[in-house]
């Protein structure tokens, strides 16, 4: 059980999230996630130049409550973002007074955007703007279903849908193997570049994101990259990223024209298997946009635990318009099926740090 430092009752700590011990030790207990943890954010900070800061502050009942954010000031103006690229910025108090206390003492000009997972405790403090929800969902992998925690009692659990379909790409030949090196990095990136242009019209993050992330989790086996070959091809990953008894589901990719062929499916259920192997309590599928129900839907037939990622908003809302505007233009045309993927991967690394 990991041991937070002792703060002094009524005492409010600004801290660097990224190697002061009292927030590491305290993002790797329960109330932590991937997105709190040192490592997410020297990877996340590195690759975009940012700087973040963190506030530590008890709560009435002892208990701390945590918030770290990301100062932003570029052509879409002045704001402070917890946290860039993140699916939410927990750990976060229930209680409004402590996350009121957290987020005092800002610049009142300046927006303040948070997103924070929901257990139905939330009270958005009065001087807070709801600026959306998103689902979240994860599969409990430690036996408090009943189950032992192997594989067989697991697939037991999963809707028969979902597990049709694991077989279903068994018997098409779709097989997952798991590779780390730079070579498998970069095969899970450019599924993501293509992906992400096809299917959304998005750009992807850059390949140093990738890299970052591989050493600041991949050094002691907290990263997965799982590949599904069928005849040797790619056709889809996923990238895992494990801190503390979670694996959370980060980056995936397919490539359209293999679909039927389930290799999804393969890659969750090896995801899964690779979560059980490691010990470990859940697996975390992130956050979908709930524009995207045909995503919901799909997660719901391997989660068991469904929840909402509340988005917050402190101070103005943004005056971005037009420079928004013109950066979905610029995408727009940066992600036409005409543009080489190669071009498109370049654009994201010198466009995608201003979509935060």
């Amino acid at each position: 059980m990991t041991t937070v430092p002792t703060i002094p009752a009524a005492t409010l700590v600004e801290v660097d999230p990224r190697d002061d011990p009292r927030w590491a030790a305290w993002a790797a207990t329960a109330d932590g996630s991937l997105f709190a943890s040192p490592p997410w954010l020297r990877a996340v900070c590195r690759t975009y130049g940012f700087t973040p800061r963190a506030r530590l502050v008890p709560g009435p009942d002892g208990t701390l409550g945590g918030l770290a954010w990301v100062p932003v000031d570029d052509v879409r103006g002045a704001r402070w973002v917890s946290l860039p690229f993140s699916d939410r910025a927990d750990p976060l108090p229930a209680d409004p007074d402590v996350l009121g206390r957290l987020v005092a003492d800002r610049p009142p000009e300046v927006p303040w955007t948070v997103r924070r997972l929901d257990d139905g405790s939330v009270r958005p403090p009065a001087d807070a703007a709801v600026t959306g929800r998103a689902a979240w969902h994860a599969t409990t992998l430690d036996g408090s279903h009943g189950s032992g925690g192997d594989a067989g009692t697991l697939a037991a659990r999963l809707h028969p849908g979902a597990w049709r379909n694991v077989r279903l790409a068994a018997r098409r030949g779709v097989r997952v193997r798991r590779d780390t090196t730079p070579a498998g990095l970069h095969a899970m990136h450019r599924l993501h570049v293509t992906r992400r242009r096809e299917r959304y019209g998005m750009l992807a993050p850059p390949p140093e994101l990738f890299e970052e992330l591989a050493v600041e989790f991949g050094a002691d086996d907290r990263m997965a990259v799982l590949l599904a070959e069928v005849d040797d091809e790619v056709v889809a990953g996923a990238l895992f990223l494990e801190w503390g008894d979670v694996l959370s589901y980060k980056f995936g990719a397919s490539r359209a024209g293999a679909l039927a062929l389930r290799p999804n499916d393969a890659l969750f259920w090896a995801g899964l298997c690779h979560g059980l192997e490691r010990g470990l309590r859940a697996v975390d599928w992130g956050v979908s946009d709930l524009d995207q129900p045909g995503l919901v839907a799909y997660k719901r037939r391997w989660a068991d635990d469904e929840r909402t990622v509340l988005g917050l908003r402190f101070g103005p809302a943004p005056a971005t318009r037009r420079v928004d505007d013109l950066l979905g233009e610029v995408t727009a045309l940066l992600t036409d099926p005409a543009v080489p993927d190669e071009l498109t991967a370049r654009a994201g690394r010198a466009l995608y740090r201003y979509f935060c």
